[in-house]
């Protein structure tokens, strides 16, 4: 009786080799279930295979293509017409903004003047808009009380009411001055920043936009373990491989016992 021989083990370059091409083919098909076409009121998403691409795996040296895919994506007619108009107007602005940041050459060369002096000289123009015609108006009025009261232009009493009046604009401007300027500082610096704001606006609204993608529901296929298909075979086999060697095993160790037994009586 002759001794079953073994299940030989799997190669593991072959048992990588299926893995990694079922793996593949997974991947593969997954891409495909991916690869959804839309059709929308504002255009259309295809997916198309272009090519593919050779990958080689370093362990077993099996070379595979994979599919590569490009996606288009074509409007409607208005949605395009849309596109068109804005595309055209970003590049009127995106222009525009080139044209006129030439000045900024010269005007960035020059910095903001935020001495006291200047700053003061900023309040003074901004305070003397509406504190010169409301004094003006003042004066008016207390010259025509003035005049009706009898106080004739000249006199003392005149004088020294047309002083209180000036004294009165005189500390109307300390006041200004000194409670004005940071209001000045500021407005002197957005003065300043106004332009390269609006130059900055001009390129924001030039910006390309992307198109945007509506996402849709996948399906996946799970990966066949078949690694593990081939290794569960081999131990399916080398088990019956065992029990046969057991049954063997104890067949000749029943022969044994019973030749002994027969040469025993015949030796009695």
């Amino acid at each position: 009786m002759c001794a079953p021989k073994p299940p030989e083990p799997p190669d593991p370059k072959e048992t990588s080799a299926a893995a990694t091409g079922t793996n593949v083919a997974t991947a593969v098909a997954n891409a495909m279930l991916g690869n959804v076409n839309q059709v929308t009121p504002d255009g259309t998403l295809t997916y198309d295979q272009t090519g593919t691409h050779l990958f080689e795996d370093p362990f077993t040296g099996e070379s595979y293509d994979i599919p590569t895919f490009t996606a288009t994506q074509t409007l409607s007619e208005s949605q395009q017409k849309l596109k068109d108009e804005h595309d055209a107007t970003a590049l009127n602005l995106a222009q525009t903004a080139n044209q006129q940041s030439e000045f900024f050459k010269d005007y960035l060369a020059q910095p903001v003047d935020l001495s006291n002096e200047a700053t003061e000289a900023r309040i003074h123009e901004l305070g003397s808009r509406r504190l010169d015609p409301r004094f003006e108006r003042e004066r008016d009025a207390l010259e025509t009380r003035l005049s009706n009261q009898g106080i004739v232009k000249g006199s003392e009493a005149y004088d020294r009411e047309m002083e209180r009046l000036d004294q009165s604009k005189t500390d109307a401007y300390n006041q200004l001055l000194l409670q004005a300027r940071g209001q000045a500082t500021q407005e002197a610096l957005t003065e300043r920043n106004q332009p390269i704001n609006e130059i900055i606006g001009l390129m924001s609204g030039s910006q390309v936009q992307q198109p945007q993608f509506v996402p849709t529901g996948s399906a996946a296929i799970p990966t066949t373990d078949n690694a593990g298909i081939i290794n569960s075979n081999y131990d399916q086999r080398l088990g019956i491989w065992q029990q046969q060697v057991q049954s063997r095993n104890a067949l000749l160790g029943g022969l044994f016992g019973l030749g002994k037994a027969w040469i025993g009586r015949k030796t009695s």
